[in-house]
């Protein structure tokens, strides 16, 4: 008998949901022995995932995927090791789960406190990014959580070799394998499906493009967490330091411009314009980056003998994840937090001063996950928030904003004490 996408999707989470509930009981010391035999087991097979991954390189390849998407997609030695590496900044982390929140004796007699919990079952969904692999599945095992993971197709064959050794050190460790289950089947179906799986699955978070992000929206008969989209601005006030901060903004956008943190465009104050951007010019087009500039920009780049494109509403609204830098040349720093709340995804935003005054503006006036003083938007990132691995980068703001790590993943349960106690 040919089983139905509807009888697999049930399956998988009755299955999801019945492994949760020895998850949401095992001690600290389990989980972190349990995140351990991962570790090993990812180590001992690491062969098999390269090589799983050059399959999938080679066929990105061969279908004409763009180098952006092939750098996600790519998982080379060293990058497999910083994977596994993350698992031991999770296990050294504290666990959240049983953390009383607070706690009253009431004046009836009843004690009232509140505890995390785990959520349950969290499903995710992401595109061309392998290592989300591990680090969705070691965060929801941290925090007591069953896993539903649904990959892209570019990624399929890296991503069985991945949650086979998870699953295999699960079982290891004497619990369900189906803890951590991966979709094996690219069928589009299966995500709209898996957005109504709303009687197992608690939370749905979805790790890719603007695309990905609008259906699980439209869809999901659960509670869905949106991010991960990144329109990221810095902004050079008249009283920056302008070497300094050309140091920044390269970070932000050539360190490793395929991810959300990325930076997309840089504002400048007019004043700054004649001194800093040559220096910015010369800077990053040494490392390959092109441009879009406003009017004035493209005035003082053609003087310049400089390429660049002029920017428009489209190009100010785009998330490059690529060598690609959006300039704008403004008036003051209102006319540069107008910019962002126009173009910004809500993301991470920065302004480089040396003018107190000037940062305690823009930081009450710009409302994004995560705002910056004199800093690369590079570091929204649950590892270098100290949070290990991360599960997502919220934008929105109910239950979690910014990066998300483990007491994102957490919800908690009133707990109330009494002797008997009845209502009057």
């Amino acid at each position: 008998m040919i089983e139905s996408n509807e009888q697999y999707l049930q399956a998988l989470g009755q299955n999801a949901k019945q492994a949760s509930y020895a998850l949401a009981n095992l001690t600290g010391t389990q989980k972190q022995a349990l995140l351990s035999a991962i570790a090993a087991n990812l180590t001992a097979r690491s062969q098999d995932i390269l090589a799983a991954n050059s399959k999938d390189v080679a066929a990105a390849r061969k279908n004409g995927l763009n180098e952006a998407m092939i750098d996600r997609l790519l998982l080379d030695e060293s990058r497999l090791k910083g994977v596994i590496s993350d698992i031991d900044n999770v296990i050294s982390l504290a666990d959240p789960v049983g953390t009383e929140l607070e706690s009253k004796l009431l004046d009836n007699g009843l004690r009232l406190s509140r505890r995390r919990v785990p959520l349950g079952v969290i499903g995710v969904i992401y595109e061309a990014r392998p290592n989300v692999t591990v680090d969705i599945a070691v965060l929801a095992l941290k925090t007591g959580n069953a896993v539903i993971l649904r990959g892209g197709k570019e990624t399929l064959q890296s991503n069985l070799a991945l949650s086979e050794a998870i699953r295999s050190a699960v079982v290891e460790q004497g619990l369900d394998a189906d803890c951590v289950q991966l979709i094996k089947s690219p069928d589009r179906a299966l995500v709209s499906g898996l957005l109504k799986l709303d009687q197992f699955v608690d939370m749905i978070v979805p790790r890719g493009g603007q695309n990905l992000q609008r259906l699980c929206a439209e869809q999901a008969t659960i509670p869905v967490i949106l991010g991960g989209i990144g329109i990221c601005h810095l902004y050079a006030d008249k009283d920056a330091d302008i070497a300094k901060s050309i140091d920044v903004i390269a970070n932000a956008k050539v360190q490793r411009p395929t991810v959300c943190n990325a930076l997309d465009t840089v504002l400048v104050h007019e004043s700054l314009s004649d001194a800093l951007l040559p220096k910015l010019f010369s800077t990053l087009s040494a490392q390959g980056v092109s441009f879009y500039g406003c009017e004035k920009t493209k005035a003082i780049a053609d003087k310049l003998g400089v390429s660049i494109s002029l920017a428009t509403d489209e190009t100010f609204g785009q998330e490059w994840l690529s060598l690609t830098l959006g300039i704008k040349l403004v008036s003051d720093i209102d006319a540069a937090i107008k910019h962002i709340r126009t173009y910004s995804s809500g993301h991470s935003e920065g302004i480089l001063t040396d003018n107190i005054h000037a940062s305690a503006h823009f930081i009450n006036h710009v409302d994004s996950a995560a705002v910056y003083v004199n800093a690369s938007t590079r570091f929204t990132d649950g590892g270098q928030f100290g949070l290990g691995a991360e599960v997502a980068v919220s934008t929105q703001k109910l239950h979690a904003r910014g990066p998300m790590g483990l007491e994102a993943l957490t919800t908690y349960k009133w707990i109330g004490v009494g002797d008997y106690t009845v209502r009057g």
